[in-house]
Formats: C-alpha cells, structure tokens, sequence
C-alpha cells in the first residue's frame, strides 16, 4: 500500500508547500513571516515529504543534535515535523517514513533517534520509550515564598540584572552548557539554534510581552538567568492578576537558582507565574516553604529509539558496575535484536562494552524499554510490574535499573 507514495527528500523551494502539510494536520495556519523562521533551523537534505500523485500528503524531517547522556554526548537524529493529511490516514505512510528517518539516522553515524510526541499513543509502536518527563508549576501571588534557610548566605548570592536577550546570548550560552554537561537530555545548541530559540515574533508571544531576561552573574561572570514573558490584567475585584511566563529558568549553582526564583515569585502586580516545562527533580520544589503550592502537572518529555543498540549501550555511563545478558526483541530493526552481554564498572568506566552473546539471558525485554530507561529517568522495576519485561534471573533487573539510573533527572528544556 506505501508503494503507491513514495518518498523523497524535498527541495529548499518545495518548503511551503511541504508546511502546508503539518499546517493542516495540527490544525494550524503559519502566521505571516514564521516558515522563515523554520527555514533557521531545517535540514533539507533530511527532510522528506510523501507524494499521492503531484500532492504532499506526508511530512518529515530529522535534526542533527548533540545530546547530553548520563556522563557524555552523542549525536542524535531530532524527529519533527511528522505529520500526515487527514484524507491519508491509516494507510502506512507515517510507517513509511518513519523506515526513511531511521535509516536516515543510520547513515549519519546516529545511534540513537529522539522525538516529543504530539500523540503519545503513536510512538511505541515504532521502538521508542518514554525517556524523560517535565511538569507544569504554576505558583500564585503569595504562594512562592522561599522556606528560611534556603536563601544563599548573602555574600554568595549573585546580582541579578536585567538584560536584553539577544544582547546577553553569549552569556546565556555560557550557562545553558554548564547545566548541559551534568543533566542528560538536554540538546546542545549553536548558532543556528540559539539564533531560533530566541527570535521573538509577535505571533508566538500569545498576547504577552516581548521576551525579557533575568541574569544573575558576579564578578566571575554569569551564573544563572531566566527568560520569561509577562502580561498585565486585573481582576473584577482591582486587585493586579497579571501572568509571568517562564520560558526557561537555568542556573550554575544553588544561590543563583534560589535568586532567580525569589525575584520572580515576587514581582509586583503579579498574580500567577506560570513555568510549563520544568525537569520533575526541579529544586524549586525543595525550595518552596509549601510545594503543593506549585500545583506541579506531569506530561511525557522526550521519547528515545535505539537505532544501534551496542553503540547506544557503549556512549552512556552507568551508575553502578553491572554485567548482564538482556535478550532484546525489536521486529522493525532486526539488528537489535537478540542476546546482548552489558558491561560495566561504575561511572568511572569510560569504555563499558556491549556485544552480542549466546549465554542465557537475565532479561527479556523490548527496545522500548532499553529506550525509556537510556537517560536514566525511567525506573525499570516500574516497567517490569508492567509487564514490559521480564526477570530470568534473580536480582538482574535491580542491577540494571541501578547501573542505568542517574542523578539529576533527565530533562530537555526545548521543544523541537
């Protein structure tokens, strides 16, 4: 049936007919000026579109990113854009070009494939896990007040000034790959990424302001910073109920977080500030004199496919020595399939192996599963009482779910 579209990568003067294509499928119409925005950040030798006849009635594209993994980087294919009409559902063309995409991946030297789900329901089915969570903080006036003791001793604390974000980019960078080498899952970013993430049209403000930062630095330079957006209001009553809208909060060290927070949570005529994505271990949290006043609201993050499992295997670090035999099974890549011996000496190890192996298996268990716990957020206990895998030996599955654990919890803090 997916013979009948055939698949191709797309040319730079196809690029707005291929957008009308997610455009429809989401429900969406481009505001004037975005698709050159998106032409920033597209790769259109990976990007494909699916063909019925003359018409584009499928759409999808990788992202050569650099992500962060328990102890180290690696290269990554970022899936966007999927998308497919309406009138050609069901008919085995995101499968399709799901099969180019990994393939895709495999002849850039990728082992790994990444993606946010639009619909959490359909990803599984094509070998990812769910890797990491955010969640949702959105903490009202007078609600945000930092317990005593968790304000930094004053002569730690930074300065916190405003400036202006293009202006302080090379500060903001700065920062952003500090926290990048310690959390897994976040995206590394240069210019042209940096360059996307801070345009700031009016048509993404959604009726707030421009986008304004918050840097925190002393006399060693910068230490923390927030992007954010406000917009005034007030309610029925006179009192002010504007909103203060994180776009992202990062910060090197406990006092410039804790400052950050404490200026934000207490601005004047603000009734609400609102921080829709926030890692699940957000120290916030531990900072709030009373957290169930953050009101948290939990949604899936990134999801990850092992495209080349020894490798994928081979580029992390683990967090406890360990030396098991899982038995992986995944019908769209064969490759992976099988015995698979792991070894590991603890996080010291830079060069822990992973091959192929005829001795028993200690674990049964599908890609799914090595993919939501590759970053170290998923528990695999969880997955097992699930029914997702299966223990053969005793005691195997707590050594692999610690050795894959990691501290902090993984985070992507973009949305691509």
């Amino acid at each position: 049936m997916t013979d009948s579209y055939p698949i191709r990568a797309i040319a730079a003067d196809e690029f707005e007919a291929f957008s009308e294509v997610p455009g429809e499928a989401f429900l969406e119409s481009w505001p004037s000026g975005a698709l050159a925005i998106e032409r920033q950040i597209i790769e259109f030798d990976r990007t494909i579109a699916a063909f019925d006849g003359e018409q584009m009635v499928g759409t999808a594209t990788n992202f050569s990113f650099q992500l962060s993994l328990p102890g180290g980087m690696a290269s990554a294919a970022g899936i966007s854009a999927v998308s497919v009409l309406p009138s050609h559902r069901r008919r085995g063309i995101l499968t399709s070009m799901m099969r180019h995409l990994l393939a895709d991946a495999t002849g850039h030297g990728e082992a790994l494939a990444i993606l946010f789900a639009s619909e959490s329901g359909i990803y599984g089915r094509h070998g990812f896990g769910l890797a990491s969570w955010h969640q949702r903080l959105e903490i009202r006036h007078g609600e945000g007040k930092l317990a005593a003791g968790r304000m930094a001793a004053e002569p730690s604390r930074p300065r916190l000034r405003p400036a202006d974000p293009a202006i302080a980019r090379a500060e903001l960078a700065k920062v952003y790959d500090s926290a990048l080498s310690g959390r897994p899952g976040m995206l590394a970013r240069d210019d042209r990424w940096w360059t996307y993430f801070l345009t700031d049209p009016e048509y993404a403000r959604a009726g707030m302001s421009q986008l304004r930062c918050l840097l925190a630095d002393d006399q060693s330079g910068p230490r923390g910073y927030a992007l954010y957006r406000t917009k005034p209001n007030w309610g029925a009553d006179g009192l002010a109920a504007g909103t203060l809208r994180v776009k992202e909060l990062i910060a090197t060290d406990p006092a410039a977080v804790a400052s950050l927070w404490a200026d934000l949570l207490s601005r004047d005529l603000i009734g609400e500030v609102i921080a829709p994505l926030r890692p699940v271990d957000d120290p916030l949290l531990a900072m709030l004199a009373d957290p169930r006043r953050a009101r948290p609201w939990l949604s899936d993050g990134l999801w990850v496919r092992l495209i080349d499992l020894p490798t994928a295997l081979r580029q992390r670090r683990y967090s406890a020595q360990v030396d098991v035999v899982v038995e992986v099974t995944d019908p769209a890549m064969p490759g992976n399939e099988g015995r698979w011996r792991l070894q590991a000496d603890g996080p010291g190890d830079s060069q822990p192996s992973c091959g192929r192996t005829t001795a028993p298996a200690d674990l049964r268990l599908p890609v799914q599963a090595l993919g939501a716990g590759y970053l170290g957020g998923a528990r695999l206990g969880q997955l097992a009482a699930a029914g997702h895998i299966h223990e053969l030996t005793p005691g195997a599955l707590a050594r692999l779910s610690t050795a894959m654990s990691w501290d902090p919890a993984p985070w992507s803090c973009m949305i691509f």
